[in-house]
């Protein structure tokens, strides 16, 4: 059983940074795929970046490539997502997400997850605005 809770989240101007963290009250992270996913203002969530277990398997969406990293620490438990040079387009609540079962890819975790997860966290606020 996992609880997981994002922070870092907030109101930066465009080009600015943050980083976003993922990390548990409840179990521990290290044998899960884990994804950032993020939902705009009227659209639908989608896949922003997925880390599986293995650290070599890492995928981002096309439109964060270059700006965004994310990694991992199992010793601290942590999931990160540095995001640099945003833009306004990069507002929206991001999920942190785990799954240990269904996916095996980080490419499937980010594209495939409408088709069940097993774990979200609450979500934090992301705003890019001058």
């Amino acid at each position: 059983q996992l609880q997981l809770v994002e922070s870092g989240g907030g109101l930066v101007n465009p080009g600015g940074s943050l980083r976003l963290s993922c990390t548990t009250s409840e179990g521990t992270l290290e044998d899960y795929p884990v994804g950032w996913f993020r939902q705009a203002p009227g659209k639908e969530r989608e896949g922003v970046s997925c880390i599986h277990s293995e650290h070599h398997f890492i995928y981002y969406t096309d439109s964060v490539k270059g700006r965004f990293t994310i990694s991992r620490d199992n010793a601290k438990n942590m999931v990160y997502l540095q995001m640099n040079n945003l833009h306004a387009e990069d507002t929206g609540i991001y999920y942190c997400a785990a799954d240990q079962q269904r996916f095996s890819t980080a490419d499937n975790m980010c594209l495939m997850w409408n088709y069940g997860m097993q774990y979200w966290g609450k979500g934090t606020l992301v705003n890019v605005s001058s």
